[in-house]
């Protein structure tokens, strides 16, 4: 990769960081009078989470809309669903494990405001008001995101239902779609200005301690994300297709991985990725329903960094991170956030307003966790993006029996 290439690929992600940097910086010159600029970081979480409703609606009933394989999705979508979230659920237990043992917030004594209790509601209850709300308008509350999630899916399928009546609503879906990610597109114009602002504000109000815990997140993060992406997949492999389905992974994962490591893009890299399951051996009507599904929904890198997000949080806001329920919920939520991150622009700062949401953490809880967003996004990205191809592999095997086609 050349220096034009490395520029181009990793500008925003450059610009961000250094505003982040020079913020950080004015903050800890100015002080308590970096209060002044919390406004501007204000605008921006505004503007991010008033676009999280309508993002999450368009992009998820949309991708069900314009699906055209109905009939082969059928055949294998109970399959697909199921390996995606037991290797979700596995990285996300594994960084759960390694965040038990490695506190990343250890030593921070930075205590922020826990926003209003909630009622205590009965188990039963808090799973229909989870997943379920009692009139329309309540869907268009960001606090009501699994809500919204459930019914952004049944409009996709009821819009494949109807058929030819369906179409023209099934274009305004598709539509509505892409006018969302232009607009989060020139919302993330602004994410220099609005995250240097909040760090500003951050370090002056609370010291530059908070800061120090970054390198001790990247120092959890990137040893488990290599433990995961080499053990991990050489397990998947090996339960797809034996010693023979190692070998044919990782002499065919490369292009890939590289990809998505030097783009930061599960979606730049499905091209690589269909033509390195081909050469796997992977059947085509397998190959080309799970790695595109997967680009969208099977995201085992952000499952490693929501739970060490989330770790985080409960640190700094003094929340229990102990207890079964407490830990279920956890790897629950880093599922999630690997589905509706998906491959659109901003995906990342969606599935951390996600985490805010659910948990019911104060606004400035999102540019500090979406700074951990920024510094995994390579490694956590490759691995979503690779992971799909081992997906597939896994999916074939169930299927057929671990018959494979030749390349």
């Amino acid at each position: 990769m050349n220096a034009k290439t490395f520029l181009k690929q990793w500008r925003f992600t450059l610009i961000l960081l250094s505003a982040v940097a020079a913020g950080a910086l004015l903050g800890h010159i100015l002080g308590t009078k970096a209060e002044v600029l919390k406004p501007l970081g204000d605008i921006f979480l505004n503007l991010l989470f008033t676009a999280v409703v309508p993002l999450i609606f368009f992009s998820m009933s949309s991708a069900i809309a314009a699906s055209s394989n109905l009939t082969r999705l059928g055949r294998i979508a109970g399959l697909m669903l199921v390996v995606f979230l037991l290797t979700s659920a596995i990285s996300s237990s594994l960084m759960l494990f390694a965040v038990k043992f490695f506190d990343p917030a250890k030593g921070l004594t930075l205590s922020l405001a826990e926003p209003a209790a909630k009622e205590t509601v009965s188990f039963a209850n808090k799973i229909v008001n989870t997943i379920t709300v009692n009139d329309f308008s309540n869907l268009l509350n960001r606090r009501n995101i699994l809500a919204l999630i459930v019914f952004s899916i049944l409009t996709g399928l009821a819009s494949q239902a109807a058929g030819d009546k369906g179409k023209k609503f099934r274009e305004f879906l598709v539509s509505g779609s892409e006018v969302m990610g232009q607009l989060i597109k020139l919302i993330m114009l602004y994410a220099p200005i609005g995250l240097g602002a909040y760090f500003a504000y951050l370090v002056g109000a609370f010291g530059a301690e908070i800061l120090g815990s970054y390198a001790r997140v990247l120092a959890i993060y990137y040893p488990v994300a290599i433990i995961y992406f080499i053990f991990g997949f050489s397990f998947y492999a090996f339960a797809a297709a034996g010693g023979a389905g190692i070998k044919n992974f990782w002499s065919n994962i490369s292009p890939a991985a590289i990809t998505a490591f030097g783009t930061g893009s599960s979606l730049a890299a499905l091209p690589a990725n269909l033509e390195a399951a081909k050469r796997i051996g992977v059947p085509e009507d397998v190959r080309e329903i799970v790695l595109p599904l997967g680009a969208t929904i099977h995201m085992d890198g952000t499952c490693l960094a929501a739970v060490i997000k989330i770790a985080v949080l409960f640190a700094l806001y003094g929340r229990d991170f102990s207890g079964f329920e407490t830990s279920l919920g956890i790897v629950g939520v880093a599922i999630l956030c690997g589905v509706v991150m998906s491959g659109i622009p901003g995906g990342g700062f969606l599935g951390e307003a996600l985490i805010v949401s659910l948990y019911g953490f104060g606004p400035e809880a999102l540019p500090i966790i979406s700074m951990i967003g920024t510094l995994v996004d390579s490694p956590a990205t490759m691995i979503n993006s690779t992971g799909d191809t081992v997906a597939a592999m896994l999916v074939n095997r169930f299927l057929t029996g671990g018959k494979t086609q030749s390349a």
